[in-house]
């Protein structure tokens, strides 16, 4: 009888035992079988820079009868049978105690790394182009990446006006929320594995509506890619039990300060609209307290400290 989580399981005991080409596979997969789930054995290969026909020797290697097989394999992982325990055991199970905060921090760096060699800078300044030049911006990001959407929809409001955060537990109501999108707006779907269901539909309506799609995602192979004119491709994984979305917001981060050099006193203006109204209303009274020498100071204005 075949093991539950059988891929990674195979791997685990044979990798000690892998040609060169081969544990650059394993490791590929390990990390990425998300990604790798939807690709070809001659997809697989040509990104790792390898035959197609070692990738086929590969799943034989490790057991299957062929590529198909060992590709229903992942499709397995991808259904959701592999819980976090496992996946940190997959990354982490050859790392001591000690080992583990150098090992996590160094695969960030990696993946940034990664970002920065392979985002496609044309793609880059084609999104700032059309976040700038939309007349709204919708902006879905669901499950882990709430927060990345919810950064974005925040800052990208101190720069411009029209910025819509598409909150949902149903697609209905996701549809309900940008039924006035056109050809005149943007929508940005940020979507990394597990892949969302309700963001790829929400992608697939505004392409219908013909808005300007971007997809903010981890591959081209991302089914994100299918609806979105514009794709920006950050490294990510779900090797733990949290997703590691450093990269993700690096790109964000960037997608941001782009857009305040194109309009600096645009932005300028609003900050300190914001800055005055926050005063004139003490919205920071009684939670915000800055300190400068051994003196409290309240609502102390940002243009004192220029």
């Amino acid at each position: 009888m075949e093991k539950k989580y059988d891929v990674l399981s195979r791997i685990e005991e044979r990798y000690h035992k892998m040609s060169k080409s081969h544990k650059a596979i394993a490791d590929f997969i390990s990390e990425h079988y998300d990604q790798a789930v939807f690709m070809t054995a001659a997809a697989l290969g040509e990104t790792l820079g390898i035959s197609e026909s070692t990738v086929v020797r590969f799943a034989s290697g490790i057991g299957y009868e062929g590529y198909p097989e060992f590709q229903k394999g992942l499709e397995d992982c991808v259904k959701g049978k592999l819980n976090s325990f496992q996946k940190m055991k997959a990354k982490y199970g050859r790392s001591s105690q000690s080992e583990v905060l150098t090992s996590v921090m160094a695969a960030d760096i990696e993946k940034l790394q990664h970002t920065i060699e392979n985002l496609d800078s044309a793609a880059f300044e084609s999104a700032v182009n059309t976040i700038m030049t939309a007349e709204n911006v919708y902006i879905m990001g669901l499950r882990s990446n709430g927060p990345l959407a919810e950064f974005l929809q925040f800052y990208l409001n101190m720069i411009r006006g029209g910025v819509v955060l598409l909150k949902s537990t149903s697609v209905s109501e996701t549809f309900e929320q940008m039924i006035r999108i056109n050809e005149k707006d943007s929508f940005i779907g940020i979507s990394f594995p597990r892949y969302s269901m309700r963001t790829l539909k929400a992608m697939e309506f505004a392409s219908d509506r013909n808005a300007k799609v971007i997809a903010l995602t981890d591959s081209a192979h991302s089914p994100m890619c299918l609806y979105s004119s514009c794709n920006l491709l950050a490294r990510s994984d779900m090797v733990s039990i949290v997703d590691s979305l450093v990269a993700p917001l690096s790109v964000i981060n960037a997608l941001v300060v782009a857009l305040c050099l194109r309009c600096p006193q645009t932005v300028k203006k609003n900050l300190e609209m914001l800055e005055e109204t926050w005063n004139n209303y003490q919205v920071y009274l009684n939670d915000e307290i800055n300190f400068i020498g051994d003196d409290p100071i309240l609502n102390y204005s940002l243009r004192k400290l220029e």
